[in-house]
């Protein structure tokens, strides 16, 4: 009886929760661990249907750098970086592409269809939902050519809001086009965090492979205010492959965004640990007011 009584205080415990973002758009950001290990793909895909169950319209967006990088090997193409990003010649696009347009956003439909949910897979290119520009860098690097690496410049979410507003599931590969047809490689965090402010969604969720920002004595900071984030960078709480994650939460609170969360996606069903519990599994980025 106490293993159905603890069952029970979960259901009621994420009732408030389910009735508060009833009818809430939450982007979710899909990479890491969770998309590479079959058990936690299967969760992931669980938890996303049950969200879409209970009235709740989450977007995904994916990522797949080792899958891209693998393929690439296969072929005997050797993957270059450049402050993180795959430096994409006009083959190395061609690549990039068929991976994530084709096998890992078609995995992925799959895998929530299996589950009882309902899908369709989407690029930058469908419906012109993605609009890029070929993204340049700042000095004393702006001379170095990324090739076909790209950046959001508009979101047109008609198209999402037509398939969200209804029993489907948009999951969306991080491609987009050029003013000139061009195709763009673009980073899955950006896109998640510029469709966030174009469908004027709830939430940003970020998967990742740590467990949220951590302070000086590595133990995890659940949420921060905005006005504070300057301060964490500036005090090197924020480092290394964490720093352009934070800095797109907080550009997608900044647009609108009322929430922005970076949580484990190593922890099973931490996206409804998240968002279903009082007190999460990540860190939270929020406005003061909130």
């Amino acid at each position: 009886m106490n293993a159905h009584s603890q069952t029970a205080k979960v259901l009621t415990e994420a009732l408030p929760y389910i009735q508060k973002f009833h009818g809430k758009v939450i982007v979710i950001k899909y990479g890491g661990s969770a998309m590479l290990e079959e058990r936690l793909r299967r969760h992931f895909t669980k938890d996303v249907v049950l969200m879409k169950y209970v009235g709740l319209h989450p977007v995904v967006v994916h990522g797949g750098g080792p899958q891209i990088g693998e393929t690439l090997k296969r072929l005997g193409k050797e993957s270059r970086f450049v402050h993180g990003m795959r430096v994409t010649d006009a083959e190395t696009m061609e690549v990039v592409e068929m991976v994530l347009a084709g096998k890992i956003n078609k995995d992925l439909v799959h895998g929530i269809i299996r589950q009882g949910g309902r899908a369709v897979g989407l690029c930058g290119k469908d419906g012109g939902l993605i609009q890029a520009r070929k993204m340049t860098l700042p000095p004393p690097d702006d001379g170095l050519d990324l090739g076909f690496v790209g950046e959001v410049e508009r979101i047109n979410p008609e198209i999402l809001r037509s398939l969200d507003s209804g029993t489907y599931i948009p999951v969306v590969a991080p491609i987009g086009v050029g003013s000139r047809g061009e195709t763009y490689n673009i980073n899955a965090d950006l896109v998640a965090g510029a469709l966030a402010v174009a469908l004027q969604a709830d939430k940003l969720i970020l998967l990742t492979d740590v467990p949220g920002i951590l302070d000086a004595s590595g133990d995890l900071i659940s949420a921060v205010p905005l006005k504070e984030l300057d301060t964490m960078f500036s005090r090197g709480i924020v480092k290394g492959g964490m720093i352009p994650k934070v800095q797109c939460c907080s550009r997608t609170v900044r647009g609108g965004v009322r929430k922005a969360h970076i949580i484990d996606g190593r922890v099973e069903h931490s996206l409804l640990l998240e968002i279903f519990t009082d007190h999460g599994v990540g860190t939270q980025i929020f406005k003061e007011e909130d």
